[in-house]
């Protein structure tokens, strides 16, 4: 193999692998802090509404016949 192709190669892995050591670090650090009781700083996280069905409906307790998606479509696999 060519030696520039190789002094590449090299230098990708040891970026990845700095990289992934880096990663792991904050890891450990956060395990950590969380351990011996310190907070870490609150972000503004949110998580997502995550649709019931492939159509972006969500599941509800209404009766089958009344259930729709934003659209107003019937969900798949509801015969009308």
């Amino acid at each position: 193999m060519h030696p520039e192709i190789l002094r590449e190669l090299s230098a990708q892995r040891g970026r990845e692998m700095r990289d992934r050591a880096h990663r792991a670090r904050l890891a450990k650090m956060a395990r950590g802090s969380r351990r011996h009781g310190r907070d870490l700083p609150d972000d503004d996280f949110v998580i997502p509404v995550i649709p019931d069905y492939v159509d972006g409906s969500f599941r509800t307790d209404r009766p089958v016949g009344q259930v729709t998606s934003e659209t107003g479509q019937t969900p798949a696999g509801r015969a009308a």
